[in-house]
């Protein structure tokens, strides 16, 4: 029996006697089949190989960004938020190893995990088994999780507080439960808010997207941005991390503000003519 992962999307699946025929969380539209076709492989697989190996980088006080080199899947960063008494993991990788363990452990470990939305689940009952710790998911998207676990707490409602001044938030869009993370004390008590891909930095680091599809690039109704826009207002923060390791330094529930402004404008037709 095996737990296969895709190799695609990173995910983790219950443990089984033959290799799953497809994937759901790629077989549906906002994710991909690979155009080589869908392949699998396991954790024990991926560290026998001796190919991968986890960057954990300090980010700044409190922060750590925790990224698999060479990339894997998706290749997103997880974040550890170190507090005193009280680390919680934001979103997930696939690849984890001893050696991640051990260096975790000395940060402090981990109490919590925390995700934004199932195409970061990845290996997310492994992590919490190897620290003994609880899964928060947004009971919306209770149906996207392919290895289930005792583990996994599903919240409800709009907001949820993990710890004090640590504060998970449903957005919705790119996936009806899809969440971000508040945390009120970070960046010298500014606040930051860490948004998976919920809230997309884009190239232009003044600037952020939402999207339904990013691979297939389907657009969410301005509607939904709007309503994005209308919560995030009401938070505490002036930077925002996204899964990629891209960064609105400051300004950056202004940013969210004016970019929903000018998605909305350019959806409705108002932004430009071409």
């Amino acid at each position: 029996m095996n737990s296969y992962i895709c190799e695609t999307c990173g995910v983790q699946y219950e443990s089984s006697a033959e290799i799953p025929e497809q994937c759901k969380i790629c077989t549906e539209e906002r994710q991909y089949v690979n155009p080589s076709g869908q392949s699998w492989t396991t954790l024990k697989n991926m560290k026998q190989s001796k190919e991968y190996k986890n960057e954990i980088l300090l980010e700044e006080n409190g922060l750590y960004s925790i990224t698999t080199k060479p990339e894997f899947a998706i290749g997103q960063t997880a974040y550890l938020i170190q507090t005193e008494g009280f680390n919680v993991l934001w979103d997930c990788i696939t690849y984890l190893d001893n050696q991640t363990i051990q260096l975790i452990n000395e940060l402090g470990g981990i109490q919590a995990i925390a995700l934004s939305h199932p195409h970061y689940y990845s290996t997310q009952v492994e992590w919490a088994e190897a620290f003994d710790v609880p899964i928060y998911i947004h009971e919306d998207d209770k149906n996207w999780v392919m290895r289930p676990s005792n583990k996994i707490i599903f919240w409800s409602g709009e907001s949820f507080e993990l710890h004090k001044g640590i504060v998970l938030h449903r957005l919705g869009g790119h996936f009806k439960g899809g969440a971000v993370l508040e945390w009120k004390d970070g960046n010298n008590q500014k606040g930051i808010l860490l948004t998976g891909d919920i809230i997309q930095v884009v190239a232009d680091r003044q600037w952020v997207s939402f999207m339904y599809s990013y691979p297939n690039l389907i657009p969410l109704p301005a509607s939904k941005v709007h309503e994005i826009a209308d919560i995030v207002k009401e938070l505490k923060f002036d930077r925002l991390y996204n899964a990629f390791h891209r960064i609105v330094n400051d300004n950056a529930n202004m940013s969210v503000q004016k970019s929903a402004k000018r998605y909305t404008e350019a959806l409705n037709g108002t932004l430009f003519t071409t």
